[in-house]
């Protein structure tokens, strides 16, 4: 355990091997360079190979990989990479997602089957292929983006498949704590309310949304990026040791109303 005489030290990840999914934009990039400057090394996983080695060129010691989450080959590469730099992979966070807000009634199988792909079925097989390796080598951290999307329905924003996934990601998160807390890998989740994101791009843009956003939140506005540092480096480091299969909604009381 670190020092009390140096509680700072509870949020550095100094030497630690991490991968981040999509990292080229958003919260994933900001993901990024909020894990370096803890000090970790970053392995970044994206489609969007230019934008992620642009984004290295930035962040002393990561490295980018082309990966899509949803080729089982790219994932594995993109844990051999990080395996590679140190022999040990010390956190992965799965942020990678999409969606394509439309009526249940009106959507196509097709769309719910390749949201629920990328944003649970590639969480699932990437976090079991880095918890191999992190079991082994006697312990690990991961954390999952979920959403508020995940705990609680809207209705008003109709995404019956993105919040299918978001809400297996919670469940899962609890269930993969649980089955590895005793052999030192702890997993929980953040699940971030309405924050500026290419995903969310449109809502920004369009007045009545936020007006939206603002009334039904209690603080009354969405959230900045920088708002999800202290909640990311909080479950990614030595503050949160005994805190595993929890979900930090960053939500701006969105949940509790």
């Amino acid at each position: 355990m670190t020092d009390v005489a140096d509680p700072s030290a509870l949020f550095r990840l100094d030497g630690r091997v991490a991968i981040l999914t999509g990292a080229s934009s958003g919260i994933g990039e900001r993901f990024a360079r909020v894990l370096s400057a803890a000090g970790a090394r970053v392995v970044m996983g994206a489609r969007r190979v230019d934008r992620l080695e642009k984004l290295a060129a930035d962040l002393p010691g990561a490295t980018a990989v082309a990966c899509d989450v949803t080729v089982d080959a790219d994932l594995a590469r993109l844990v051999d990479t990080a395996a590679g730099l140190t022999g040990r992979v010390d956190l992965l966070v799965n942020n990678a997602g999409i969606s394509d807000p439309v009526p249940a009634e009106e959507e196509p199988p097709a769309t719910f089957r390749q949201i629920i792909d990328v944003n649970l079925t590639s969480v699932f097989l990437l976090t079991q292929m880095v918890a191999r390796r992190m079991l082994e080598q006697g312990g690990g951290v991961v954390v999952n983006v979920a959403s508020v999307l995940g705990v609680l329905g809207t209705g008003q924003i109709p995404q019956a498949s993105y919040a299918a996934s978001k809400g297996g990601v919670v469940n899962m998160t609890r269930e993969l704590a649980a089955q590895w807390a005793r052999r030192g890998v702890r997993v929980n989740a953040i699940a971030p309310a309405w924050f500026p994101s290419e995903m969310t791009e449109e809502m920004f843009a369009d007045e009545a949304s936020q007006r939206w956003i603002r009334r039904k939140t209690p603080m009354g506005r969405p959230g900045e990026l920088a708002e999800l540092d202290g909640a990311l480096l909080f479950l990614a480091g030595d503050a949160s040791t005994y805190v595993t299969g929890q979900v930090l909604c960053v939500d701006g009381g969105w949940t509790a109303v």
